[in-house]
């Protein structure tokens, strides 16, 4: 059986290494480790500049003056006639999270959000899935960090829509019910959440939030980094909760990372949970390759392995997953690709069933 995940995956892995002779093009990153991801996630480490965000409104405003899709527009024109519908809309949301933080600004202080405010990190995602043994689903996930000028340095506000689960226990990217193709209930297992952030040295980060209207969470979260060598790091998260109804938690993850090349690296993760919630661990593992093509397109091939202690199956599923992800139409605008085939099992008694499994997203960020 196992057999029957690994050959896939395999296949895969040679054709990437067979083309891994050729780094990447048009990739800034300095480090090689840092020109494989296109990510989605709302990360609190990274940030566009002010000069990269100026560049982009200079180049968005004199495209927009002069061109739509499909031919020239009239001098005449008005400014929603003269951008595309993709244009319009980003313009349209930046322009709202920008007037709620300005609003939120003036609750603490007199500094107007235009002195040293910002919005960033913001992403707004549209994603489909289908599951053989599951149907179809579809949902919408979106989220901003907002800097405010009345707030002491290094605070901020965040705010959004997520899988209430994987908001509570700070889960990684890569182990999110997302990304493992999981279809979840659209009411009962997302909630929007809103909150204040404090980071302190740039490695540990203190959270208070509210989802679901009026319950309340918090996090401690604690990130650090080695680099072992010029093509191997290793990154520690370790998240420290609280929330109603869930107790206190823990979410520590582990992830090595060895890069063959500019364009292509190994990456290990790992990621482990316990609460008061299960009194038992769950944890999950990802080993695959990653490799890049320029313009910000990823390909990854990864054997995904998850499971609980104390459960009556140790592994809960196996599969493999593979996923692309690249710009459409806009820099900004991110579509991903994700086909999937799991090895789920409920029950001990229970033979282990088979599921292919397809998810799509688009997702805008701002």
């Amino acid at each position: 059986m196992l057999g029957n995940v690994v050959l896939p995956a395999v296949l895969l892995s040679f054709a990437m290494l067979g083309c891994s002779t050729t780094p990447a093009q048009n990739q800034s990153a300095e480090h090689p480790h840092e020109r494989l991801e296109v990510s989605l996630e709302a990360d609190d480490s990274e940030s566009r500049t002010e000069g990269d965000i100026a560049q982009m409104v200079t180049v968005e405003d004199q495209a927009a003056d002069t061109h739509v899709e499909g031919g020239s527009v009239p001098a005449g024109a008005t400014a929603a006639e003269r951008e595309s519908f993709l244009d319009y809309s980003r313009r349209v949301v930046q322009g709202v999270t920008t007037w709620a933080a300005s609003g939120i600004n003036s609750w603490f202080g007199d500094i107007p959000f235009e002195d040293g405010g910002r919005v960033w990190n913001g992403r707004f995602a549209l994603r489909t899935l289908w599951r053989q043994d599951d149907g179809f689903d579809f949902n919408v996930r979106f989220s901003a960090r907002l800097d405010l000028p009345n707030l002491r340095d290094n605070s901020y506000l965040f705010f959004g829509r997520e899988n209430e689960r994987d908001l509570i226990r700070d889960q990684p990217q890569t182990f999110t019910r997302q990304q493992q193709l999981i279809s979840e209930d659209r009411r009962d297992d997302s909630s929007f959440f809103f909150g204040l952030g404090k980071s302190l040295y740039d490695a540990v980060d203190f959270r208070l939030g509210i989802r679901g209207g009026y319950k309340v969470f918090t996090h401690v979260r604690y990130s650090h980094g080695w680099e072992l060598s010029e093509q191997d790091d290793i990154n520690f998260r370790q998240t420290f909760f609280w929330a109603v109804n869930e107790g206190f938690g823990s979410t520590t993850s582990l992830n090595y990372e060895h890069a063959f090349d500019p364009s292509l690296a190994f990456k290990w993760l790992n990621s482990t949970t316990i609460s008061e919630d299960t009194n038992d661990f769950e944890w999950s593992s990802s080993v695959g390759l990653h490799k890049a093509f320029g313009d910000r397109r990823l390909l990854s091939s990864e054997i995904l392995i998850n499971g609980e202690t104390g459960s009556s199956v140790t592994v809960g599923e196996y599969g493999v997953r593979f996923k692309w992800q690249q710009p459409f139409l806009r820099d900004w605008l991110i579509g991903e690709l994700i086909l999937g085939h799991f090895w789920p099992q409920d029950d001990g008694e229970e033979e282990r069933d088979r599921s292919w499994a397809l998810g799509t997203g688009m997702t805008m960020q701002f």
